[in-house]
């Protein structure tokens, strides 16, 4: 066999049951021998990790016959390598990769998110208790699932996502949210910030340039405006919500709200409000993107309706399982108006084709059977006894402190008196107590939009387990006490 036919081979790595790939191709060409190729290919897997340390090579004779080389240039290519230092053999034993003392690059701790802050206590906002997971109801319905699910949902399929999801969507936001839709408009993605990126994607595609936001919310969304080729452009907030009656007059081509509890001041979007942008989208042939991000979790009020009802061909409603279940779902979905729904559509098919299929039939199964309920009522007391230990705790020990926008939600807006520290000083010292929060100006899309504002935190009660959470409480409250 040439070596040109031997580089595309794989080896058979006998440690773990698996192939890894030696490039012999480009050594070749460069004028080098079949030994010094192996030599090198080799030499470069235990160099960058792919062989680990005490990883069992194949024998001389199989990885000769694999690569289609002679056994006896294996023979010599191990022997300069462990000659070298690079590979340890031993009678009876076989060659390994020796044990090395070269440090490493570093790397992130497991686990650890790109770009998130870790601390002892995580009190960011926008994250629920994973811990809450119904991990045992969850492999119950995705067997029932897998059961009954029929043959072709295995292959590829509809980009809106799977039909069992959608109609069970259907129902389930209609008697929930008030949502009227039906499944040939639900479109299934990989999150919100998936179909964000879809409809500023199917909007530019209409040669839209600009995109409404409110003055507070994710710096995050903004950026995927911006990636989508749109201008993000803010409304101001006040105490009813987003300023919608200035968007008359203006060109664009919609606006994203979060109408039942902004994020993150808590405030719902008064009724006149919520007219005023609809009314802005008929005259504008434009759309009202509602993020409806934690829905399910109401606690001093009575729900609020979900505003795409007032007209489902101007309202775009948006609504996720990352609070009711776990963010590492990636299961979110949009309610669209008829116009949107091929080129969203499209776009997701472009993207990624279509969701995870098994995880969707989990999730109608979890919806269909009554599940989904339980688990959201048992949740949202969860999370309305966190809050209530919150307010508690801040009332008896930093009553100085104002507490805002903890009528729904997983997250409460703490107000600091005149006098106050500077949010950066906050942080800074809580960064040093262990306590990971997030200061309001972070979430302002123009630093001059609220330059009167007193300086607030924005503090998360969802994330901690039950175990840390007494002890984040204290570490919150030392933190603001008056000195």
């Amino acid at each position: 066999m040439t070596p040109s036919r031997a580089s595309t081979r794989t080896t058979a790595w006998t440690a773990f049951g698996g192939d890894l790939h030696l490039d012999l191709t480009g050594r070749r060409a460069a004028g080098a021998g079949v030994r010094a190729a192996l030599e090198d290919a080799l030499r470069e897997a235990v160099q960058d990790g792919r062989l680990a340390p005490g990883t069992r090579l194949p024998s001389s004779r199989a990885l000769g016959e694999d690569l289609g080389i002679a056994r006896n240039t294996v023979v010599e290519a191990y022997g300069q390598l462990t000659a070298e230092g690079w590979l340890t053999s031993r009678q009876g034993s076989g060659t390994t990769v020796a044990e090395r003392t070269t440090p490493r690059p570093a790397r992130r701790a497991a686990g650890q998110p790109r770009g998130r802050r870790t601390g002892r206590y995580d009190l960011m906002p926008g994250r629920p208790d994973v811990s809450l997971f119904p991990r045992s109801a969850w492999l119950s319905a995705a067997r029932r699932a897998l059961a009954t699910a029929p043959h072709e949902a295995f292959d590829y399929g509809d980009p809106l996502g799977r039909i069992e999801l959608r109609q069970a969507l259907t129902d389930y936001l209609a008697r929930v949210r008030g949502v009227r839709t039906d499944p040939d408009h639900l479109l299934v993605c990989a999150g919100f910030s998936q179909g964000l990126g879809l409809l500023c994607g199917a909007l530019r595609g209409a040669r839209a340039r600009s995109l409404a936001v409110e003055g507070y919310g994710l710096p995050p969304q903004r950026e995927i405006v911006r990636a989508a080729g749109l201008t993000p452009a803010p409304l101001p907030l006040d105490g009813s919500g987003a300023r919608t009656d200035l968007l008359h007059g203006r060109r664009d081509a919609a606006v994203l709200l979060t109408p039942a509890h902004q994020y993150p001041t808590g405030v719902a979007l008064a009724a006149e409000r919520r007219a005023a942008a609809v009314t802005w989208a008929r005259e504008h042939d434009a759309y009202v993107i509602e993020d409806d991000y934690d829905g399910e979790f109401r606690y001093d009020r009575q729900p609020l309706g979900a505003m795409q009802a007032l007209d489902p061909e101007r309202v775009v409603y948006a609504g996720t399982a990352a609070k009711s279940l776990a963010p590492g779902l990636r299961l979110a979905w949009l309610a669209l108006p008829d116009a949107l729904v091929e080129p969203v559509a499209r776009l997701k098919q472009l993207a990624d084709t279509m969701s995870p299929v098994l995880d969707q039939l989990t999730l109608a199964e979890l919806i269909t059977s009554g599940t989904y309920d339980r688990h959201v009522r048992r949740s949202r007391l969860h999370y309305r006894r966190r809050r209530d230990r919150l307010v508690e705790a801040l009332a008896e020990r930093a009553p100085h402190v104002r507490v805002t926008g903890i009528a729904a939600g997983l997250h409460a807006v703490l107000q600091l008196p005149p006098g106050a520290p500077p949010e950066a000083e906050l942080l800074a010292r809580a960064e040093a107590a262990g306590l990971v929060l997030s200061g309001l100006t972070w979430h302002l899309a123009e630093p001059g939009l609220a330059p009167d504002a007193p300086p607030a935190l924005v503090v998360g009660y969802g994330t901690p387990p039950d175990r840390t959470f007494p002890a984040a409480l204290d570490a919150l409250c030392e933190l603001l006490r008056e000195r």
